[in-house]
């Protein structure tokens, strides 16, 4: 098992969850974060922190299509693992339907 960034991350990319994971796993695109499914040891501990719930385990039906875009993106991405300021427009993309339409193959700053 691991857990998966979801579509709920795009446009919000809140960090808080980057912040608690021990291993480091978080990498950060240009509008969403994703979790290297081969680095995360599924501790959990990043799924409660996630202000817009947009981790969930990979045992959640429906999700495959996401663990292969974490997986993908986790590759070419840079590493992130302190937490940061979000962008204050995230309240207003937060439960937004559609979202993925907004999303940005682009890698974000990373650490």
């Amino acid at each position: 098992m691991t857990f998966v960034v979801v579509e709920n991350c795009i446009k919000c990319k809140y960090t808080d969850c980057v912040e608690v994971c021990p291993v480091d796993c978080f990498y950060e695109g240009e509008n969403m974060l994703v979790i290297h499914p081969d680095e995360c040891i599924d501790c959990g501990v990043c799924e409660p922190e996630c202000p817009a719930g947009a981790i969930k385990p990979d045992t959640k039906k429906g999700l495959e299509d996401w663990l292969k875009l974490n997986k993908d993106m986790a590759k070419v991405w840079p590493n992130i693992s302190h937490k940061r300021k979000h962008d204050p427009s995230a309240k207003e993309f937060d439960g937004q339907a559609g979202k993925l339409a907004l999303f940005s193959p682009e890698p974000g700053t990373g650490d």
